[in-house]
């Protein structure tokens, strides 16, 4: 009984390996039977995982092997599910139903479409393979099957040479990522003498307590899981492949903001006692999480494009999540993740109707105010914030205080509810005055209400050694703030200010991406000998 439900979770991801081997010609043959298999499979592996969930909760994390050997070098392959493990394989089956069931209609009478489910489901099997891998060798493995079977599905359409373009650069940076963890695989193996999860995290906390003592080695594991997963997620500067991949079809898109991308949060989140005990592998993501979230934000703000705009606004959310990783809130991290799939899979497969919604919707023109009631409302929009926030805390009893990045945390939500609650004061109609204050409260309760959950639901599988009192960790908390506080400042003046020839200039610079991404393109074109096409 004990191990039926790890069992259960091997037999559906090898049943999605399975499909995905399925050769090419007899999936387009097969493609409905192909279609409903996945979907059947995801909504298995997703009742499945909640009954590991109710398992976890109710008794205790699961480790299982099925097989074991200890020569060349000791392995096993099995399971090691905790309650981190359960979230991330609720998410992703549940997504993937979603996505195979919306695929069905979407694909409907294309001769490729039983080649598309059969990439689908081999990168669903490498993706929970991935969240639910009890060693460093496993996960590593299933890392880089998910790379692969997404490169199949960016490929989708050969003969779109931009897709085609997109998907080689994103392969280059996969492969940087790669290497980063086959290093980290290695010297962890040398440093620990295994690569098993309980032992490693075992000795990462005989390492925290002071029982043990750490190494350099022990910081640069850290370091190369951290740029690992940077690659992984889009992070800056190695981001510019997300936006540059649209042109594969919509369910892949969906598929790859609301899960692949995600893989690099969960890496830093999983590995966390042994991240954390680099601090200066935490003050390094924090760093690269805010200026990403930042550069994504401002560059979002500019794309006519609506696919590119929720591209730029993915590798900003993943931004802001390797961010609350950095300073070492990982459950508010993984909320986000969860948070952030749902709404990009929903956004992605309702882009479509979204624009025949927008042509017939009739805007309103909005009112223009005087500076003086502009500069009130946004005073006011503060206060209420700011007691929002704190009040919201307060009663649902979270100390702000004692979680790690508490208080940039809060600032950013309190910025997030100013925006929220500013035009609505402006305005000074009491009926849009109350329902902004509705609204920002409701937002508040429910944001600390699910944080509150995730936070304890997961207590027992992340860190909680990091270090707040580091010179530079402090340094790394005022340019977050002082960077988020200034993106917030500069969308609250581009209105007034966008007759102004350096914000036009800038309006230009952030559309283009601020040219990031031409490094990257040289280094495509010289690799594969091609030049990039005209997008």
């Amino acid at each position: 009984m004990n191990g039926l439900l790890p069992a259960l979770l091997i037999t559906l991801v090898v049943s999605l390996f399975g499909l995905g081997l399925i050769p090419g010609r007899r999936a387009n043959h097969a493609a409905p039977l192909l279609g409903w298999l996945t979907t059947i499979v995801s909504g298995l592996a997703f009742i499945v995982s909640l009954a590991a969930g109710v398992r976890v909760i109710t008794t205790e994390p699961m480790d299982y092997s099925f097989v074991e050997w200890n020569s060349p070098v000791p392995f096993c392959l099995g399971v090691h599910v905790d309650a981190v493990t359960v979230v991330m394989m609720a998410l992703i089956s549940f997504i993937g139903l979603i996505i195979a069931r919306f695929s069905t209609r979407y694909l409907l009478g294309d001769p490729h479409q039983g080649r598309f489910f059969r990439w689908m489901s081999f990168t669903l099997g490498a993706t929970l393979l991935l969240v639910m891998s009890c060693n460093l060798v496993l996960f590593t493995a299933a890392w880089m099957m998910t790379s692969f079977g997404l490169h199949q599905l960016l490929v989708f359409y050969p003969d779109r040479p931009w897709a085609v373009w997109a998907a080689r650069k994103k392969f280059l940076i996969s492969r940087l990522g790669d290497a980063m963890l086959i290093a980290a695989l290695v010297l962890t193996y040398r440093s620990f003498g295994t690569t098993e999860y309980s032992d490693i995290f075992a000795a990462a906390d005989a390492i925290h307590n002071g029982t043990a003592q750490g190494s350099f080695s022990t910081s640069l594991i850290g370091v190369l899981f951290v740029l690992g997963a940077i690659t992984k997620s889009a992070q800056f500067p190695f981001h510019s492949w997300l936006p540059d991949t649209m042109e594969t079809p919509t369910p892949v898109s969906a598929l790859m903001h609301a899960g692949v991308i995600n893989a690099g949060g969960f890496l830093v989140i999983r590995l966390s006692p042994i991240v954390s005990l680099s601090p200066i592998a935490l003050e390094l993501l924090a760093l690269i999480g805010a200026v990403t979230a930042i550069v994504g934000s401002v560059v979002m703000l500019t794309q006519t494009s609506i696919k590119r705009s929720l591209a730029y606004s993915t590798i900003a959310q993943m931004g802001f999540m390797m961010l609350q990783c950095g300073l070492g809130a990982f459950s508010a991290a993984l909320l986000h993740i969860v948070a952030h799939a749902a709404y990009k899979a929903h956004a992605f497969l309702s882009s479509g109707s979204a624009l025949d919604s927008a042509a017939r919707m009739k805007v309103p023109a909005m009112p223009v105010f005087s500076a003086g009631r502009n500069a009130l409302a946004f005073v006011g929009a503060i206060g209420f914030a700011a007691a929002i926030v704190f009040g919201t805390f307060r009663v649902i009893g979270i100390d702000i205080i004692t979680k790690p990045g508490g208080a940039v945390l809060v600032l950013i939500l309190t910025l997030a509810l100013v925006q929220l609650l500013w035009n609505g004061l402006a305005t000074g109609v009491v009926r849009l005055f109350v329902r902004s204050i509705a609204n920002a409260l409701l937002v508040a309760v429910v944001y600390s209400a699910a944080y509150l959950v995730m936070d304890n639901l997961v207590a027992n599988a992340t860190s909680h050694y990091v270090v707040t009192h580091s010179a530079l960790y402090i340094v790394t908390l005022a340019i977050v703030a002082v960077g988020f506080i200034g993106v917030f400042t500069l969308q609250g003046l581009l209105g007034p200010l966008a007759r102004q020839r350096w914000v036009q200039a800038l309006y230009v610079h952030a559309m283009n991406g601020f040219y990031i991404d031409i490094p990257a393109r040289r280094l495509t074109a010289r690799i594969y000998g091609v030049t990039a096409p005209v997008q």
